[in-house]
Order: structure tokens, then sequence, then C-alpha cells
């Protein structure tokens, strides 16, 4: 049954009418913000693994630069939807650790592109490695197909996320 609109319906838990109706997508939003927190503070530790000046926000960028291979500034500003000055300043700090480098665009030659640097794969891999090991002592009774599920579903949100 829908309530009158006014706001001031309950339901059985205190919540309101409009609540209730959207349980699922309220459990949701509580989980993924458990979830983000969690994610932040691993991000943190991860960063400060690979090298203890590198800022939490930064791993991602080791991340993205692992993934995809040398990169322009721009997708990687346009990709973590940040403007172009905090990725030159977060791109700037990760070069004088040692872990980036600059090199000219073979397709455009006033254009560079970001790679990690032999150091900086080394360090981020060892860091990912001991991640992903963390992953499957903390699922270790999951089985196989909830992780894989877990994992497609994370991508749909994703990619869903990205359109907008």
């Amino acid at each position: 049954m829908h309530g009158s609109g006014t706001g001031n319906d309950t339901g059985p838990n205190g919540g309101s009418g409009a609540d209730q109706e959207f349980r699922e997508f309220l459990a949701l939003e509580r989980e993924l913000a458990v979830f983000l927190r969690r994610a932040r503070a691993s991000s943190g530790e991860m960063a400060r693994e690979v090298h203890p000046g590198l800022e939490p926000s930064a791993y991602g960028l080791l991340v993205r630069l692992e993934e995809c291979g040398a990169q322009r500034a721009t997708d990687l500003a346009g990709y973590f939807g940040v403007g172009k000055a905090t990725m030159s300043r977060q791109l700037r700090a990760l070069d004088e650790l040692g872990l980036v480098t600059r090199e000219p665009d073979p397709a455009d030659g006033r254009a560079w592109l970001v790679r990690l640097t032999d150091e900086g794969l080394t360090r981020f891999r060892a860091v990912r490695k001991a991640r992903r090991e963390r992953y499957v002592r903390k699922l270790a009774g999951w089985d196989r197909g909830e992780v894989a599920e877990l994992a497609r579903l994370l991508h749909q949100l994703n990619a869903r996320s990205e359109e907008g």
C-alpha cells in the first residue's frame, strides 16, 4: 500500500513508506558507503606500501597505468573525472617519487605520455600481489562462482556509472 505522499507515512521500522518501497536501494547505498570507506582506507595503506610519500588517491593512477600502459594526462584526468590541474599535481608527485616518467607521444609530438617506470611497476605489482592474497584469505569461504558474480556485478555497476 502506498502512502498519501505527504512524507509523513512511516513503515514498520520507522522509515517512510517510500523508504520501505525502495529498501533494496537503501541497503545497497548503506553497503556501498561501508565498502567505499574501507576501500579508501585500503588504498591509503597500499599507496604507503608502494612508497611512503604516495597519496592514497594516486594509487588508482598506478592501477590504470599498469592495466592500460602509457596514457596522456588529459585521458587520465577524463577517466578519473578530475581537472587537469589535479592530474598534473598527482603526476608530478609520482614523477618526483620515481614511479612514473613522461615520454613524447609518437602520435603527436606536442603531447606527452605518462608511463610507469620499472621501479614503479615493480613496487606496484608487489603491493597488488599482496592485496590479491588478502582478498583470497578474506573470501576463502566463498565459492569461486560467487566471487566471479560479485566481480561481474561490480563491473556492471561501474560501467553504468560511466554512462552517466
